[in-house]
């Protein structure tokens, strides 16, 4: 260490005293610190606001008091959210001697949530849920609506500008809650009418009978002469059973009717829909208190054993395992199933790297019983079912056995040292995974570009040949025995098969931190790009789930006119570069449409969409599994008209081929 670094560290280790500690008071520590109590302030963080304010008034549904939500985005883009709940009481807190209101709005942990008098199992486990969107409002009015009377208090960035005062009378109760996200924490405050309609749909399916509505009064709809705000409703009469049907709408089932399990019979009230399809892949969807569990749990493993020991005795009983020469293990008996289950746990213990996995022991043994029991009156009472799901399972233990070669062939390839890689795979220079990343390019004209404009010392390139193989409507041993599959689990240094599962993906040798599909902008690199990310989204889920993978986003157009020339990634932006450029020249403008990467030269595809200074990445997260599950199933299923309609409805250019 130089003499001028010691003459640093010396002033720093002096200027560290006792008035360097600061102690964040009320909820500057949410403003200081949001990302720790939202997860970021991106636009997960924005709509986890929406979430915090509807879960609130999902516990009171869940408690009895509750049973309608609205929820609206208003046309100056803030929230507000209404329900018909008990209302925040109002009256003075001992403790705090202020209104009760004012605590919950303004004091972390403060809430009826650790009262198992007021609610036995809430969705909000912390008391920190509203006071964080309140801190992180520029603004928040709440009205309550209690005991005929209408009580209301307004904030600003957490404080209170008033008491809380008597606005009124009112009819009926509950709970009124508009806010405007601060604009100077988050790095966007438009909301997306989609994101939010995929959390009000999932939670009226683990609520049934509670009407959730979501408006989005920026958007009008013309009908006639009236029009009126884009306005959809969620709401289900039989809970699971309508999700699990939701989830294999775009799949051809094995039985007719969803094996439904409502279990209360213990301090664990578990409910479990599950159904049995024709595909080879397992979509197990698992909540407690409505938290969608993404990293499992003791719930999940013991639905698992309970389903395995059940089903494995009813076919032994029957016969139909006696010719089998190799065994059948917990994964053949989980292929080709659809399952939802919502638990109820009074004191949750979460884990995991995302406090999404359930701890508590004692929920494996409730969840087990709960299964058992019920799913072996369901076998002995339909036969004809139980026979399906049993051939299915021997069908998926043979399919298991053939792929066994074919995915050990995987793992061999796969070594770190870099021999046995790919041949097309052109490596990058840098060991460290963390700076590492790879592109997967469509084609070998756009990989040798790619090649040719890298920076060789941290992006690799791994050409595909054409469109991979549709993993959705594929068995397991011809998806290890595709050759551009294969290459991608060799070439990213991952396989299947963990001690614990052996369907689990093993990422321990993973090469790369970013690894990032890059297709042409047209029709044909969409679908491949879909392709990739079905594949990614069926066996490679965790990758998904840890942020490592992103998206390219190549430009569209160049606008040039003379030695002036502009790249472009949407038309609304190439129209106001042919404005720009034309006006006053007599000089035309040209545009040029890029189809394809290899139209692009290395210097251009390295300026517009490979380099880390100036490129936009699109990364890949996943709010909702079980959505993302209804989709993929949509998309690369064979049923045409469902996926023509979502196309329709999402696609952002009709014309991108035009």
């Amino acid at each position: 260490m130089t003499t001028e670094e010691l003459r640093k560290r010396s002033k720093e280790q002096e200027e560290y005293s006792a008035d360097s500690i600061q102690v964040l008071e009320g909820l500057e520590a949410v403003r200081k610190r949001p990302a720790m109590y939202i997860g970021d302030v991106g636009v997960r963080g924005l709509h986890h606001l929406v979430y915090e304010v509807v879960d609130n008034s999902i516990d009171e549904a869940m408690a009895g008091f509750c049973t309608r939500i609205d929820v609206t985005i208003n046309e100056d883009n803030s929230i507000t959210v209404v329900d018909n709940g008990r209302g925040i009481p109002v009256e003075m807190h001992e403790k705090e001697q202020r209104s009760a209101l004012e605590v919950v709005m303004t004091v972390l942990h403060a809430g009826g949530k650790f009262d198992k008098d007021t609610y036995k199992v809430s969705g909000g486990l912390h008391g920190v849920g509203v006071s964080c969107v309140n801190a992180l409002s520029s603004r928040l009015t709440v009205d309550v609506l209690r005991q005929g009377k209408r009580w209301t208090q307004t904030y600003e960035r957490g404080k209170p500008l008033a008491p809380v005062s008597l606005a009124g009378d009112s009819e009926g109760s509950g709970t009124v809650t508009t806010f405007m996200p601060d604009n100077t924490i988050f790095q966007t405050t438009e909301f997306k009418f989609e994101i939010l309609a995929v959390r009000l749909r999932e939670l009226a399916f683990l609520n049934k009978n509670v009407l959730l509505t979501l408006t989005d009064k920026r958007e009008v709809t013309e009908n006639g002469s009236d029009s009126h705000p884009v306005t959809e409703n969620f709401y289900s009469e039989r809970g699971l059973i309508e999700f699990v049907e939701y989830l294999d709408a775009n799949r051809e089932r094995l039985t007719d009717k969803v094996i439904y399990i409502d279990y209360d019979k213990g301090d664990t009230p578990v409910e479990l829909a599950l159904q049995y399809n024709t595909s080879f892949s397992e979509n197990v969807h698992s909540y407690v208190n409505n938290i969608n569990t993404i990293e499992g749990g003791t719930h999940l493993a013991g639905f698992r054993r309970g389903l395995t020991r059940t089903l494995k005795k009813y076919a032994e009983d029957s016969g139909m395992t006696t010719k089998l020469k190799f065994d059948i293990n917990g994964d053949d008996f989980r292929e080709g199933l659809t399952s939802v289950m919502s638990v109820k746990v009074a004191e949750p213990q979460f884990e995991g790297q995302t406090k999404t996995k359930l701890g508590n022991s004692e929920v494996m043994g409730a969840v087990d019983i709960a299964v058992s029991t019920a799913l072996t009156n369901y076998l002995e009472e339909n036969p004809k079912d139980a026979r399906a799901i049993v051939q299915k399972v021997i069908l998926a233990a043979t399919a298991r056995h053939a792929a066994r070669k074919a995915r050990e062939l995987v793992q061999r390839k796969n070594v770190l040292s870099g021999s046995g890689l790919p041949g097309k795979l052109a490596d990058c220079a840098d060991r460290d995974p963390a700076v590492s990343e790879i592109f997967i390019v469509e084609g070998d004209s756009a990989g040798g570009t790619a090649k040719q404009g890298r920076d060789r010392r941290f992006q690799a390139i791994l050409p595909l040949r054409g469109k991979i193989l549709n993993v959705e409507k594929a068995m397991q041993h011809r998806i290890f025995d595709n050759e551009e599959i294969k290459n991608i689990f060799t070439a990213l240094g991952v396989n299947i098969g963990t001690a614990d599962d052996s369907k689990a993906l093993n990422i321990t040798g993973l090469r790369y931190a970013k690894v990032i599909i890059m297709t042409d902008a047209d029709v044909d690199g969409s679908h491949i790009t879909t392709l990739i990310m079905t594949f990614f989204f069926r066996y490679m889920y965790e990758l998904v789930q840890n942020g490592n993978i992103y998206i390219a986003t190549p430009p569209l157009y160049l606008v040039h006119k003379g030695k002036s020339e502009k790249y472009c990634w949407t038309e609304e932006e190439r129209d106001a570069a042919v404005q720009e450029m034309g006006q006053g020249k007599e000089s035309s403008v040209t545009i040029q449409r890029y189809k394809g990467l290899g139209e692009m030269n290395a210097e251009q595809l390295w300026s517009t969409t490979m380099n880390p200074e100036t490129r936009t990445l699109r990364q890949v997260t996943i709010d909702s599994a079980a959505e993302a599950d209804h989709i993929f199933s949509m998309l690369m299923g064979d049923e045409v008209p469902p996926r023509r309609e979502f196309i329709e409805k999402h696609a952002k250019y009709a014309n991108i081929d035009a």
